[in-house]
């Protein structure tokens, strides 16, 4: 049998499976420990060909696997291709994202553009949250893809840090081991969009060492984040269990030195400038949710609110928030319950028309009120929409079995009412719960 050849190939860098995602990983590692240059992309060490075509037998393999330790180097056995899973943590169970060290910006010929200020730096240029997270979205929109040896066209490295210290705006690029100098340590419950959340491995840098930006709470629990990161294969925003995938009990929560905001959070709550719309939706917790809250209420939205206005976003400011985007005659995206900037500026300019009052009928123009969907009608709600319904129910013959009242309180009277309504339309069912849906709403008040 002819003695095998072996011939470098290297697949498709943009290759999603497990095996390619790892060697990316790695690969800039490995290449600086050839004695002689890079070794070359380890996923394709080497295919064995014959002289006729390729080899495909286990002798073969053998003949690879012993040539491959005759050459100091070890033949890659193909990975099983498998589509990556969004959303999981790495393929190989760490988050291996070797880094740079700190490093000046380059220029377009990859050259240093600046020198790097010797000492420990303790703060960049000011800086809004609004900014921080439009600079990381920058990234993320244009794909770029991970490298601790690369530098993108604004001259920030494509790690980890340098994508922190692109989005933080600094005048060089960092690395784990500084970044933590350009901020204050805070609490986990302190954190709001444009944060970070900091893994630095002072015993070997290049295993688990890691850093993401906080885009705010997924849900209520506070398990789950918004992360935006640089990680291979490129950089990305999804969701993340708090702290991270792996290492989780050693990342620290730090607020950038920067922020304008300064570090107990926004400004007094009487800002007329749009924040950005990372300050609302689910998870936000600031002042600027307050100043919204209050704003609704002036312009009728107080029957919105059983409690508050307060800092956390609730379903309330999303109503409320619809409510006075529909009352403009707003529609689809223009009326989906999150403040925009042309929202806030009616808002704070006190432009366009007030949330119309709750009538216990159809108005003046014969219109039935828009259902105010079905969490106003829940065990514990306090809601002026239930003393609305609660008059039409009585209006319509169905208050049996009030006492007294109705009120705003939602109660077991409210739903054996409700019940009966709906049977008497010869519900039955799930259809005749008591709880109003929109054909109830609708029937009621027509």
């Amino acid at each position: 049998m002819k003695t095998p050849v072996f011939e470098e190939v290297d697949p498709a860098s943009d290759c999603d499976c497990p095996g390619c995602v790892h060697w990316r990983r790695v690969l800039p590692l490995s290449s600086r420990l050839g004695p002689s240059g890079p070794l070359g992309h380890p996923a394709a060490r080497a295919r064995v060909l014959g002289l006729a075509g390729v080899a495909r037998t286990p002798m073969a393999l053998a003949l690879a696997v012993s040539a491959g330790a005759v050459l100091g180097t070890v033949p890659a056995v193909a990975a099983v291709h498998a589509p990556a899973r969004p959303g999981l943590p790495p393929a190989d169970g760490h988050d291996e994202t070797p880094q740079g060290h700190r490093a000046p910006l380059h220029g377009p010929a990859g050259k240093p553009a600046l020198p790097v200020n010797p000492g420990k730096a303790v703060r960049g240029p000011t800086t809004t949250r609004a900014a921080i997270i439009s600079r990381a979205r920058t990234w993320i929109d244009a794909q770029v893809p991970y490298s601790m040896d690369d530098y993108w066209r604004d001259g920030y490295r494509q790690d980890c840090s340098g994508f922190v210290s692109m989005a933080w705006n600094l005048a060089g690029n960092e690395w784990t081991g500084s970044l933590g100098s350009f901020g204050v340590r805070i609490t986990r419950d302190r954190l709001q969009p444009g944060d970070i959340l900091l893994f630095h491995n002072p015993d070997n840098p290049e295993r688990g060492s890691h850093v993401v930006i906080f885009g705010g709470w997924t849900d209520y629990t506070h398990t789950q984040y918004v992360a935006y990161e640089q990680a291979p294969p490129r950089a990305r925003k999804q969701s993340t269990p708090y702290a991270y995938w792996t290492n989780s009990d050693r990342y620290v929560p730090y607020r950038y030195r920067g922020i304008t905001e300064g570090a107990g959070g926004p400004p007094p709550s009487t800002s007329t400038r749009y924040p950005g719309a990372a300050y609302f939706g689910t998870g936000a917790d600031n002042a600027y949710v307050t100043q919204l809250g209050r704003l609704l209420v002036d312009r009728g939205g107080r029957r919105f609110y059983p409690t508050g206005p307060g800092p956390r976003w609730s379903a309330a400011d999303r109503r409320a928030t619809q409510a006075f985007q529909r009352a403009q005659g707003w529609k689809g995206a223009d009326a989906d319950g999150l403040p925009g900037p042309r929202t806030w500026s009616y808002l704070v300019g006190r432009k366009g028309r007030n949330i119309p009052a709750v009538t216990a009928g159809p108005d003046s123009t014969g219109t039935v009120p828009g259902y105010p969907g079905r969490a106003v009608f829940r065990p514990g709600a306090n809601d002026a929409q239930v003393t609305a319904l609660g008059r039409q129910l009585v209006k319509k013959g169905f208050g049996t079995y009030y006492t007294s009242g109705p009120g705003p309180r939602w109660g077991e009277a409210d739903r054996r009412n409700v019940e009966a309504f709906q049977r008497a339309q010869g519900w039955r069912g799930g259809a005749a719960d008591g709880y109003p849906g929109p054909e109830t709403w609708r029937r009621l008040f027509s």
